[in-house]
């Protein structure tokens, strides 16, 4: 496409825009031709508030606090662009191209930290913090507001360094007509609680609240990735969500009021804080609920931070381990041994010796001969019933294999910690990384094009071999350049959609399963992978209904196409199941969705997934019916099958665990016996999430377990041999 931009001369120089990096759900993000340091952001339907939005943001910029390293803190807009059709209308803008960084949460989770950036010690986490509330302080400053703020709005270098990008959606006010052009959206899990549930296009937004998102960030980068309102529920009935304890005030860490939560075992201490920070979100996120002006501002956290940096004080076992100088013994050697050996900082020989990216396999203890005792009063009925989230599905059309263990960047970031890393550490550095990740794309010259022998077929081929080893930043560019061979193979387009779908970039694989139905629209996989996104996309939307309503509507597409069809049918089920928790007719959805599981076993008895499928519907019927005792057997029996059919599927004994426990609760005379049943098959799922580094069904098996043994979680754990086992 063309459009015009003006330069200071006044003279119009006419862009072709023809290398896309990303595509939204408003936008398009090209290469500039003639300007490798810069990106343009094309509106697919460009309004008349965006370009006077845009027009007050460029005559008003915010000063960029890391200018003097050279480094770019808010990609913030430079030019407009207009269209060519005469009509001098603005399309979009001109911004810095940032290279070389990832977003926040592959920094904060310490997981992905491990695999990506392993010396990036806790030093560089409180740099990171810091570089961000300097962020927020300048926009802040020129009286912006982000409004949006979470995590995938964030980037961060592998030396500290922070910018914030999508710009455009921030909160603008015109200082001279006084307009407010406000954010339309919002994260729940960041979002104040005198927001919460409130329609975010009718509200203007304060600097207050943005430091409430700013505080969750910041407690996130401190606390290896636990959210601050997270932990165990100690009351009766569901676990309220991240929205409703937000708005309640229940601060997990609280001091001052008593809340009915308990932090999560995997939860690093509290204490480990440094004073002058746990006083800094004590005031964010407990005097702040009940008056917002007492949250922190971002230049407090700005100053407290640079102390607590500059207090940190070195292991003398292990050199990455910095830690508080408040504290008499190094918080992270405590922790690695408490995580089984697993250190959240490993030190520079573990790097060298890979020992960081190895599955940890520790000793086996001695099973306990005793049962853990467990308290006689019971609790009501669905106090462990859990919504449970839509998974990322990692189903897209190739066998699993091996996780490729070593990456390259190992060898870089030896080298580099050989010349000096720990000096760094010390004092802002001024240059990011130069190599390119999967947020960052590789322009192909025109005359390596041209010198380029290899077919579609042997791009086709590689885009395969790498998606196998789960290399998907690979595998999409294969396949991009197979499809500049060829641009008419539909498959080709499906399997770089599922690329993008294993890197979560949802909008990227809708665009391609698009594109491949519309070469082809008898394309199978293409309709059952569109739809699974569909399904995904549908928990961020504003509209989920219609998100669902599309899922169903691919997974009837494909199952036409092809009545066999088993993942299509699988899918649709978990679909209606997922509309039945909040439709109006939840029997009629919930019986479609056990008719799908039915249709799919028939086809192919051997299917784990389409038995805990329907086992999770039975469990939902039982929550309603008055033969729930049935429906609850009727839920074990299917999860029994699963097991048989694949024993490593820790969502499976959790929620088995979870029904046998809700069983205990009738009394009888199985009520031990299940109660008993229960505590193993949490145990289990724990043991074999924490195997699989799946966090999240960790911390439920933890937190599920707490609640069956009533509170005795401390004891219970130090004579288990689940937290010494773990595989962080």
């Amino acid at each position: 496409m063309q459009v015009i931009r003006c330069l200071p001369n006044q003279q119009n120089l006419t862009i072709n825009l023809t290398v896309s990096l990303g595509r939204g759900g408003e936008a398009c993000i090209y290469t500039v031709p003639t300007d490798a340091n810069l990106v343009a952001k094309i509106y697919h339907k460009p309004k008349d508030a965006q370009d006077n939005k845009l027009s007050v943001m460029l005559a008003h910029p915010p000063e960029n606090p890391t200018a003097c390293l050279g480094h770019i803190s808010i990609a913030w807009p430079t030019e407009l662009l207009h269209s060519t059709d005469g009509s001098n209308r603005i399309t979009g803008f001109l911004m810095p191209r940032i290279r070389g960084m990832r977003p926040i949460i592959d920094f904060y989770n310490p997981r992905t930290r491990r695999q990506h950036c392993p010396l990036f010690s806790y030093q560089y986490l409180i740099r990171t913090a810091r570089n961000l509330a300097a962020a927020f302080a300048a926009l802040h400053a020129r009286g912006y507001c982000v409004g949006d703020v979470n995590e995938s709005n964030i980037l961060v270098s592998d030396t500290a360094l922070v910018t914030l990008v999508d710009t455009d959606s921030f909160q603008v006010r015109d200082p001279d007509s006084k307009i407010v052009y406000r954010c339309p959206v919002g994260k729940p899990e960041f979002t104040p609680p005198e927001l919460q549930n409130k329609t975010f296009a009718e509200c203007d937004r304060i600097v207050a609240h943005d430091l409430f998102g700013l505080g969750v960030l910041i407690f996130q980068l401190l606390m290896e990735g636990t959210h601050p309102f997270s932990g165990i529920f100690q009351g009766i009935g569901e676990p309220p969500t991240y929205e409703s304890r937000i708005a309640s005030g229940h601060f997990t860490y609280s001091q001052r009021t008593r809340v009915p939560y308990i932090p999560t075992p995997i939860a690093p201490a509290w204490e480990m804080l440094h004073p002058a920070l746990q006083e800094l979100f004590r005031r964010c996120f407990e005097e702040g609920h009940h008056n917002p002006l007492m949250r922190p501002s971002a230049a407090t956290w700005l100053l407290t931070l640079t102390e607590v940096e500059e207090s940190l004080i070195t292991c003398t076992v292990n050199p990455q381990h910095r830690y508080s100088s408040h504290l008499h013994s190094c918080p992270w050697c405590e922790r690695t041994l408490r995580l089984g050996g697993r250190d959240p900082f490993p030190s520079q020989r573990a790097i060298a010796a890979k020992e960081h990216l190895a599955a940890h396999i520790p000793r086996k203890k001695p099973r306990p001969t005793a049962v853990p005792r467990v308290a006689k009063t019971p609790l009501p009925l669905n106090s462990l019933n859990y919504r449970q989230p839509n998974t990322a599905y990692n189903y897209p059309y190739y066998k699993s294999s091996k996780k490729q263990r070593y990456y390259p960047v190992v060898f870089c970031l030896l080298a580099f910690g050989l010349l000096g890393y720990l000096d760094v550490m010390i004092k802002f550095t001024s240059r990011p990384f130069d190599a390119e990740n999967s947020y960052t794309q590789t322009l192909v010259n025109p005359q390596q094009v041209a010198r380029d022998n290899l077919s579609f077929d042997d791009y086709y081929k590689q885009g395969h071999a790498s998606y196998t080893i789960k290399n998907y930043e690979e595998a999409i560019r294969k396949f991009t350049k197979a499809i500049q061979k060829l641009p008419s193979h539909a498959k080709a387009y499906v399997n770089r959609g599922n690329a993008h779908f294993n890197l979560k970039q949802y909008e990227a694989a809708l665009s391609d399963y698009n594109q491949a139905i519309k070469i082809n629209p008898l394309e199978t996989k293409a309709y059952v992978s569109r739809g699974n996104t569909r399904l995904i996309l549908a928990e961020y939307s504003s509209d989920p209904d219609k998100d669902y309503k599309g899922a169903i509507s691919d997974f009837n597409d494909a199952i036409r196409l092809n009545p066999s069809e088993i993942e299509a049918l699988i899918r649709r089920g978990i679909v209606r199941a997922q509309v039945a928790k909040y439709s109006g007719e939840s029997q009629d959805d919930y019986r479609k969705a056990i008719q799908d599981f039915n249709q799919a076993l028939i086809l192919n008895p051997s299917r784990a997934e389409a038995y805990y499928q329907r086992g999770l519907v039975r469990y939902q019927i039982a929550q309603y019916s008055s033969e729930f005792e049935k429906e609850y057997r009727g839920a074990i029996s299917d999860f029994n099958q699963a097991l048989s059919i694949n024993p490593q599927m820790a969502k499976v004994y959790l929620k088995r665990g979870i029904v046998r426990y809700e069983l205990s609760q009738y009394g009888g005379k199985e009520s031990s016996r299940y109660r008993i049943q229960a505590v193993e098959d949490l145990q289990r799922a724990a043991k074999i999430s924490l195997k699989q580094e799946d966090m999240d069904n960790y911390q439920q098996a933890l937190s599920s377990i707490c609640v069956v043994i009533e509170n005795k979680c401390d004891a219970f754990f130090q004579h288990s041999n689940i937290i010494d086992k773990t595989n962080y």
